[in-house]
Formats: structure tokens, sequence, C-alpha cells
């Protein structure tokens, strides 16, 4: 189904609704302040499995996962002092920091080496879910693996829609995905470049 929410002050009725679906194992597509994604409740083994299917990706390359807000991510990483104000000055906004996962983040979500890409995107749709479900929701680009994600809702649910649960129209995405750093170390490495600034690095 293709639910409309207002992208600025979201229906309480629709989040509600979208939470208790992932509540229950539901797979949804949702706009970020980047491109759309599909997700589930990081904690949803059925839910995490599905979104592997629908991707075609392999299970060897896990998924990035939303998170509320600052102290949220710190019970499912290792946050330093340098990487929190890093993230602090930068998040919300268009950017995934990869850094070492705490024991609470499930396997298949965290790589071979323990570590874990985590968001907190600049949107109100996402932030919202979120803070309902009371657990971060994974975050993949809302395509197969390998094309492009349509910026437009109607289009993503003509072409995957009968694969999830609910399809959220929040409005046209940007073309972009987010801007990928690591903080590893204490470290700063772009490991993809994406629709979030990166001058500031020169200056960190």
């Amino acid at each position: 189904m293709l639910l409309t929410i207002n992208p600025e002050n979201p229906q309480p009725r629709h989040i509600t609704r979208v939470a208790e679906c992932l509540r229950q194992g539901g797979v949804i597509i949702y706009p970020t302040d980047t491109i759309y994604g599909i997700g589930c409740d990081i904690f949803n083994r059925k839910g995490v499995k599905k979104i592997f299917q629908i991707k075609q990706r392999d299970s060897r390359k896990p998924f990035s996962f939303i998170c509320s807000d600052l102290a949220e991510i710190s019970n499912y990483a290792q946050v330093s002092n340098f990487a929190f104000k890093i993230m602090k000055r930068h998040l919300p906004g268009p950017y995934t920091f990869v850094l070492e996962a705490t024991k609470i983040v499930p396997d298949s979500l965290s790589t071979k080496q323990k570590t874990v890409g985590v968001r907190i995107p600049d949107n109100a749709i996402c932030q919202a879910i979120v803070k309902e479900l009371g657990h971060p929701l994974v975050t993949t680009s809302a395509n197969i693996s390998g094309e492009e994600t349509p910026q437009e809702p109607e289009l993503i649910h003509e072409r995957m829609g009968r694969m999830v649960d609910m399809v959220l129209d929040g409005g046209i995405s940007l073309e972009e995905s987010s801007t990928v750093i690591s903080l590893l170390n204490d470290q700063i490495e772009v490991l993809r470049e994406g629709s979030g600034d990166i001058s500031w690095i020169e200056q960190a």
C-alpha cells in the first residue's frame, strides 16, 4: 500500500500505524533526507532477511541503520569523544558514520570487523518512526542492488510495492545517497561521497 505522510508534520496516526507494521515484522519503504530507503526493525530477523532477498544483495555486506539521536547511537556503537564531536556537529544530516559495533547489534548488521554504519537523517518522517518504534530502523536504498533509486514515491511503489508491506509517500527525494564516513580509530576516511558536504573534513 502507498501511504501519504506530511513530510513536515507527520500525522501521529500514520506513524503509529507504520510502527505497528514494523513491530509485526513488516518491511517498509520510506523517505530520508537523501534517497528513499527500505527498512525494518533491526531486531526482526525475518524482516532483515527479506530485505536482503528484495535487494538481491550479498549477506556479507550488511545494511546501515537509523537511530533517533546520539544517545541511541552510543547503545549500538563505540563512540569516542572525537566521534561524538564530529557527529554532534553534522547530525541530523546526510551522512552515514562507520563505527565499531557494540554487542547488542545483530550479527546480520555488522561486518566481520564488527563495524556498523549509523545515520540520523534530517527527515521528520523517519525520525518519528524510529522514536515511535523504540528501535533503530534498517536503512538501505530502495532499489535492487546496482540499480538506481527513483526519486518519485509513486514510481517506487509501482516497481517495488508488491515486495514490501508499505510505501510511505513523503515527497520527491534527492538523487544522491548519503556520504559514508569512517570514524574508526579517531581517523576520518570518506568511504563514499554522496549528498553530504565533505569540505569540513579539512578543518576537522
